[in-house]
């Protein structure tokens, strides 16, 4: 495995700042300074600041992430984030991102390979969604989302979309823009007042309340790490 990704998964930082301990000159394997293309295999030593450091186990979080929690593992601003929340022995990220007044399913996991899968456009993740909005969507507002809309970022691939009551909509996407829904929804003249994600890449949130985290089991991990193009088994 590539050296950032194993000292996201020792829960040392992010990938990201993984590049930057590395660029410090701060990271060595088997005693020779590490680089940004260096691989480590399972009998290498890898130390940061003269520490070993190791392997977390890997982890997958569901949460029902309520509203007023910031998705991200740290804030400046000093907000409850969605780690807080879920306080796991392992460091988990979340995947993917829900506004802060937005609830609902969010996967966390320390598997950056599975990760990077769901996350990324052409595995086309399935993502549910219930709103509530002002006024009531008309049957050609309806067809208009099917259809896809244009946005200022360019047309918006055809959603699923049902009518669940006079001011809420469910819409079943399989994009990730940032704020797609909402700007989906105000385009067609009914802005969002609360929006819900009930249904993530097939997890739902059955006996999940607010606030509240589970495990995934062996099952869903594996439905996951096979259904969005194989990967490798992980170690």
């Amino acid at each position: 495995m590539r050296l950032n990704a194993y000292l996201a998964r020792a829960g040392v930082a992010s990938r990201r700042g993984a590049d930057e301990l590395i660029k410090a000159r701060r990271v060595t394997v088997n005693g020779e300074a590490g680089q940004l293309n260096t691989f480590v295999e399972s009998r290498d030593r890898v130390e940061v600041d003269g520490r070993p450091v190791e392997l977390q186990p890997l982890a997958y979080l569901l949460l029902h992430k309520p509203a007023g929690v910031v998705t991200t593992a740290r804030d400046p601003q000093g907000r409850r984030t969605v780690v807080d929340l879920v306080e796991h022995a392992s460091r988990v990220v979340p995947v993917g991102r829900l506004d802060a007044d937005t609830t609902g399913a969010l996967l966390l996991t320390n598997d950056g390979e599975l990760a990077h899968r769901l996350a990324h456009p052409r595995y086309e993740v399935e993502k549910v969604y219930q709103a509530e909005v002002e006024g009531e969507p008309s049957d050609e507002a309806l067809e208009r989302l099917r259809a896809g809309i244009e946005l200022d970022d360019g047309p918006t691939a055809p959603a699923q979309v049902r009518c669940l009551g006079p001011s809420q909509v469910a819409l079943s996407l399989h994009e990730g823009r940032k704020h797609q829904v909402k700007r989906m929804l105000a385009a067609v003249g009914h802005p969002v007042t609360r929006l819900h994600r009930s249904r993530y890449a097939g997890l739902t949130l059955e006996g999940l309340g607010p606030g509240e985290s589970r495990e995934l089991t062996g099952a869903e991990v594996t439905r996951l790490r096979s259904g969005y193009g194989e990967l490798p088994a992980p170690s």
